[in-house]
């Protein structure tokens, strides 16, 4: 995988356009004064939780043991059900906050940015080329900007694309998911075959 082709899945993972309705919930009932400052300090936490995760990856599978066919098919099995979910949204709440009150790293940061899928396409890719760290963190931090942007100027695409826009870009974007997690199933279980015989 390329620095270009990890940016895309990573960026299709943090879902950014599916997160803008339920941004622009929360940050509506923060003072306008305060919202871009909450949101910018939300979306830093994010990185800061995601790049650990990346920098770590390779020493927790160590410590489990885990072989990265294992975790290429869980991995692809993870993305398959967000990407599920991002086609046939679920109904319920936004977030559990109440009128007013001020997110703090919870549900921005986590679980909305840096969720349990994004966090385990981290661990695979640093397990998956250890030496090429630096070209994830490309990969990473490129991904996180465009979503930060995209997140920064909520109300401009809100207004922009509509409701319905919104619905038809993220079900599009579970759609290419579903597909890159369909190749990092079946690349696991080809990986697996390889060794096991």
């Amino acid at each position: 995988m390329d620095i270009f082709s990890a940016a895309v899945m990573l960026f299709l993972i943090m879902d950014p356009l599916g997160n803008l309705p339920i941004f622009a919930a929360i940050l509506r009932h923060i003072d306008p004064k305060k919202r871009r400052k909450v949101l910018i300090r939300e979306l830093l936490f994010a990185l800061v939780i995601m790049l650990a995760f990346l920098y770590a990856g390779e020493a927790i599978l160590s410590f489990l043991n885990l072989r990265s066919e294992s975790v290429s098919i869980a991995g692809g099995i993870i993305l398959f059900l967000i990407a599920i979910r991002m086609i046939f949204p679920q109904p319920g709440g936004v977030a559990g906050l109440a009128a007013g009150e001020e997110p703090f790293i919870v549900p921005m940061a986590i679980p909305l940015m840096a969720g349990p899928s994004i966090l385990a396409a981290l661990i695979l890719l640093a397990h998956t080329d250890s030496s090429r760290m630096g070209d994830w963190t490309i990969a990473l931090v490129s991904a996180w900007g465009v979503s930060a942007v995209i997140l920064m100027f909520y109300k401009l695409f809100t207004r922009m694309l509509g409701e319905k826009g919104l619905t038809a870009v993220e079900r599009l974007m579970g759609m290419v998911l579903v597909m890159i997690s369909v190749q990092m199933f079946l690349d696991g279980v080809s990986n697996y075959m390889k060794t096991a015989s």
